[in-house]
């Protein structure tokens, strides 16, 4: 593997971002992370040497363009970058949806990716061998009932990332797309205990709803979904551009 570059991640501070961040460190890079939460934030630089960051919502373009400067700034450059920044949104049919809640999502998912990618580019320029990985979801890939703006950026960000793959390639800048299925963790089953709630059903009933989609019956697990990322980012994939790798256990649909 290659190492010692210099990683940004955003939403670093938990879940898949944050197992991504362990798997580059651990493979000798240096990381710079973003998040909202600056606590978390705190306690993660200071258990990890190899890991800087910066508060960031990337729905503010001055938040993002500070971010990006900071940790230009801090790792000296950037070579690869790793859109991991994204919401839920609300759950609801596009005809009850409310405007508000539809374009917050926008603007975290797909505007706030827009802008981070946008700032890096001049520094994954300067690498000579840049990387932009960018997760995209199950549900990108599958229309996903009552989730109509999670799904529009989630597929938007696979348009994205096939743009970008042909405009800098040129430059020797690969780019690839991540599409997770459910994946294993707090948020999964706090969703599907909701579920359970609501109808009456019982926790396992409705897990075992979730994983019939899929051929493989378990959630990903997140350090999975790194060491992908790590492998999309070495130089074994230096032939790779311009695609969506699903990881979801050979799902046929968005549950």
């Amino acid at each position: 593997m290659n190492t010692g570059r210099r990683v940004v991640i955003t939403a670093g501070a938990g879940g898949i971002g944050l197992a991504m961040a362990q798997a580059f460190t651990a493979n000798g890079d240096k990381v710079h992370i973003c998040d909202i939460n600056e606590q978390v934030l705190k306690e993660i630089t200071a258990k990890n040497a190899a890991i800087t960051a910066t508060v960031c919502d990337v729905s503010d373009l001055s938040s993002v363009e500070a971010f990006i400067k900071a940790a230009a700034d801090a790792l000296g450059g950037i070579d690869i970058l790793v859109n991991n920044a994204g919401i839920a949104g609300p759950t609801s049919t596009v005809e009850e949806m409310d405007p508000d809640q539809w374009g917050a999502v926008l603007a975290v998912n797909l505007t706030g990716t827009f802008n981070v990618t946008r700032l890096a580019i001049p520094y994954l320029k300067q690498s000579g061998a840049g990387v932009i990985l960018t997760m995209s979801s199950l549900g990108g890939r599958f229309g996903y009932q009552n989730r109509s703006p999670y799904a529009v950026t989630k597929r938007g960000l696979i348009a994205l990332t096939e743009t970008l793959a042909i405009e800098l390639g040129g430059d020797n800048i690969r780019v690839n797309a991540i599409a997770p299925g459910a994946v294993e963790g707090e948020r999964i089953h706090r969703v599907l205990q909701g579920r359970a709630d609501s109808s009456g059903r019982s926790l396992a009933e409705v897990t075992a709803d979730a994983l019939s989609l899929q051929a493989i019956k378990r959630f990903v697990d997140p350090t999975d979904i790194a060491a992908l990322a790590l492998f999309l980012a070495s130089d074994q994939a230096k032939s790779i551009s311009g695609q969506t790798v699903a990881i979801d256990g050979d799902s046929s649909a968005a549950s």
